[in-house]
């Protein structure tokens, strides 16, 4: 495998890299709400819908050209990189591949243009990474879709216009489907804007007979089969992101241990530092050699399960890891909220649940390397 980028990659990269420092860069590290304006930004340039097929309004573009572009952002201003996600590696792409042709000639071409945004509606009270456990539920009436429930922890909730809601339609897993659901629907309110930890906004989302026209369902069954596949482009979203913050807090440090003296030398040149800079290379390198991997063999934009689970693994960990040493080879300043390392430290500790917790994941690894499912629930047979 070539790891060198081609001229096309090169100029990708510097293009977005020299757009993201003039739009983005004043106010990086400095928002507290969505970054609407990168969004309108991203969708003038054409970077919405990167890998989304052109016939539904996409640029037809790879996933390692979306995936560069990512890491592009990230590295100047990781907010404006979440209005990128949104719009290239989240639930958008479950719209455009599953939509009715209203959906996809009405609504899609709002989140291209940035003038909405959709969020995966998916975790519950009671039911986050048991997927299977949700109980909201949806039933056909007519020209609509009736849905009851209650939704959490919903990125951007605050300030998304829509959500893919997914809900039964039955009593079985394979009656778990999707809905495209926008929050002006009747029936449709929001808890309390909430923080996590890295600052970001999330809210409760409850559905209390909550219409929507039936063109709006995106799935009545078997989403579990047929949607499921698309997180593997997510993931690739997420580990890019952690990857590419990571690797700033790493050049921060290198550049700051060149020139931060102590007991009359460069920090540098004390070899238990050295050591740690080593590893955090070493990790850092490998964790985008996995996503390489992952996105090189990716069959149709979607990468395979396990390739994409051992990638967000390694660099939700790797980032972790590299962020918080970064941090404490800047001493004090790294600590400090007057300088980003604290909040890259912060941030990449979220996506080791986000879109998958590291646990979960490894366990998709393991029944690759056994070759059979193991099911986690109590009482299961073994």
């Amino acid at each position: 495998m070539d790891f060198d980028l081609n001229p096309e990659q090169t100029a990708l990269v510097d293009s977005v890299s020299k757009l993201a420092e003039r739009e983005f860069g004043a106010r990086a590290y400095q928002r507290t709400e969505f970054a609407w304006d990168s969004l309108k930004t991203l969708a003038e340039h054409d970077l919405t819908g990167l890998t989304l097929p052109v016939e539904v309004g996409g640029q037809g573009a790879s996933l390692l050209d979306a995936v560069l572009v990512m890491m592009a952002i990230t590295k100047v201003c990781p907010h404006s990189a979440d209005a990128f996600q949104a719009s290239n590696f989240g639930a958008i792409r479950q719209v455009a591949k599953f939509g009715s042709d209203h959906v996809k000639e009405e609504v899609l071409p709002l989140f291209l243009n940035g003038d909405a945004l959709v969020t995966a509606g998916m975790s519950e009270p009671d039911a986050g990474s048991a997927l299977t456990d949700l109980r909201t539920s949806a039933r056909i009436e007519g020209d609509e879709v009736v849905i009851d429930g209650q939704k959490c922890w919903n990125s951007h909730g605050p300030d998304a216009t829509h959500s893919v809601v997914w809900c039964r339609f039955g009593p079985s897993s394979r009656d778990i489907g999707a809905v495209l659901v926008p929050f002006d629907a009747p029936g449709v309110t929001r808890g309390k804007r909430e923080l996590h930890m890295s600052g970001e906004s999330h809210c409760q989302l409850f559905f209390d007979g909550a219409r929507v026209p039936r063109e709006y369902v995106l799935a009545e069954k078997d989403a579990l089969k047929n949607m499921l596949s698309i997180f593997g482009v997510e993931r690739m979203g997420n580990a890019s992101r952690a990857l590419a913050l990571a690797e700033f807090a790493y050049e921060q440090a290198v550049e700051h241990a060149k020139v931060r003296q102590a007991f009359g030398k460069d920090l540098c040149e004390f070899q238990g530092l050295q050591w740690k800079f080593a590893d955090m290379r070493v990790k850092l390198d490998a964790s985008r050699l996995l996503i390489l991997r992952a996105v090189a063999n990716a069959d149709a934009n979607t990468p395979d399960s396990t390739e994409a689970a051992i990638a967000k693994v390694h660099a939700n960990q790797t980032a972790f890891d590299v962020a918080n040493e970064a941090m404490q080879i800047f001493g004090a300043s790294g600590y400090s909220q007057e300088f980003p390392l604290e909040y890259i430290v912060r941030r990449t500790r979220g996506w080791m649940i986000a879109g998958g917790s590291a646990e979960i994941l490894k366990n998709t690894i393991a029944g690759a390397i056994f070759g059979r499912r193991f099911d986690q629930r109590a009482g299961a047979s073994k």
